[in-house]
């Protein structure tokens, strides 16, 4: 029956049925024919409501809507914008210099929104057409664009890293728990934040690399700019139009790894942060403050709706067996440890071409999370792999993601080969920095037990 369940779930998401209420209704549809033929016990519901009240009242989760407010609001201040054009202008006449500037402000859009949706559609309404413009590949184009945009999943402060920081600790404190360990350790939201923070580093260094590297064998692809006045911009352009989001990014993230604050505490500073930004550039309008809120609320409603489906179906799914199920296939497959870590790892990765992030962090990871942490596994480390391999499977064709962000917004003369092609050399880095990641785990824990080594 849970096989039967989550099979189901599947068939009814792919059937285009909003994910909230595929997961809940399908769910209790389920409770009510296992009640009836004897395979489920109804009692498992009554626990219901606590893990709906526990969902209201979790302060963690409440950094979700402050950095999407933080985020849309940063979008509507046109800060993308400013940094798009005062980064460019900076690399002026350098060969690729556009390419830099995009990835560079992709990484720096990951650090202020943490919105890969938002990143990716700005990015692509911004810098493609004028990418196009200088005569870039349009393979080049569309794969950076879409490549820097996804940073967003891992660069901190990343809504995937709270979202995964909440389910993981639940996730740890069970697997302690199963283990006898009646006194568990905690993971908390700002462990995977320190954890992120070099291996998306070196995801924009690997990106940057592979630019060089096309600037030398292709420089075709990557044209210098004709104009030269257009391209140079003064130190002073460049120190304003970076000083204040750098400045919020350091108040947001420092505050965070410093120990100084929560990270929802940190996100409500985030928030003031960007309205100040906002009525500094002007921007700050009762009409824009309106569509922010209403953007927020949207994306919110969204998030804590999928986390309800997602407590009903996981509550159904656990009174059928199916944890039990679950830790029999991963235990019992060949190579152990690893041969477990790969199967999740792959199974998540293909789960990643139709459904999002959220959908996985709320049903996927409290199923196997357990189970992976319980066989030793590091759970910063284990966060981060499951972040970075997200984050691929959103650029993988036919189906990623982003992949679908850029096409909504490309230019007619951009077909979806072009992006497709273009995404596959940011594939294989991606691929290699998960690599890196499995061979020196130290990557992702070794910045968290410098900062908290208790």
């Amino acid at each position: 029956m849970a096989l039967y369940l989550f099979g189901s779930v599947f068939i009814v998401l792919l059937a285009g049925y909003p994910v909230a209420f595929s997961l809940a209704g399908t769910a209790l549809v389920f409770a009510f024919i296992g009640e009836w033929s004897g395979t489920f016990d109804a009692a498992f519901l009554q626990a219901l409501p606590n893990r709906l009240y526990g969902i209201m009242t979790n302060e963690t989760l409440v950094a979700v809507p402050l950095f999407v407010f933080m985020g849309v609001m940063l979008e509507r201040s046109r800060i993308a914008e400013n940094l798009l054009e005062t980064i460019a202008g900076m690399f002026g006449r350098i060969r690729g210099g556009l390419g830099f500037s995009v990835t560079l402000v992709g990484m720096l859009l990951a650090a202020s929104t943490g919105i890969v949706g938002a990143t990716v559609v700005t990015m692509g309404l911004l810098s493609l057409p004028t990418m196009l413009k200088r005569g870039y590949d349009p393979r080049l184009a569309t794969g950076t664009i879409c490549a820097s945009g996804t940073l967003g999943q891992i660069i901190p402060p990343s809504i995937v890293l709270v979202l995964l920081g909440d389910v993981l600790s639940s996730a740890y404190q069970q697997a302690q728990l199963s283990q006898g360990i009646f006194s568990p350790k905690t993971v908390s939201v700002g462990d995977l934040f320190a954890g992120a923070l070099l291996p998306g580093l070196l995801l924009v260094g690997l990106y940057l690399g592979y630019l060089v590297l096309v600037s030398l064998l292709r420089p075709a692809a990557m044209p210098i700019p004709r104009d030269e006045a257009q391209d140079r911009r003064s130190g002073l352009d460049a120190l304003h139009a970076l000083l204040a989001p750098l400045l919020l990014i350091l108040a947001v993230l420092g505050s965070i790894l410093g120990g100084l604050a929560t990270p929802t505490e940190a996100a409500s500073v985030g928030a003031v942060g960007a309205m100040l930004l906002a009525a500094v550039r002007r921007q700050l309008r009762g009409s824009v403050l309106r569509e922010v809120v209403r953007s927020t609320l949207k994306v919110s409603s969204m998030v804590f709706l999928i986390l309800i489906g997602a407590s009903v179906f996981s509550l159904v799914f656990r009174g059928f067996g199916g944890d039990i199920l679950i830790e029999d296939l991963l235990t019992q497959l060949p190579g152990g440890v690893f041969g477990a870590l790969l199967a999740v790892m792959l199974a998540m990765f293909l789960l990643g071409f139709v459904l999002d992030f959220i959908e996985i962090t709320f049903v996927v990871v409290p199923i196997v999370g357990p189970i992976l942490l319980a066989m030793g596994l590091d759970p910063v480390w284990l966060g981060i792999m499951i972040a970075i391999n997200l984050q691929t499977s959103f650029l993988t064709p036919p189906f990623g993601f982003a992949l679908f962000y850029l096409r909504g917004v490309a230019p007619a003369e951009v077909t979806t080969a072009d992006i497709y092609r273009g995404v596959m050399p940011f594939i294989v880095i991606q691929l290699i920095a998960l690599g890196l990641l499995a061979l020196w785990p130290s990557l992702a824990t070794w910045l968290p037990q410098q900062l908290y080594p208790g």
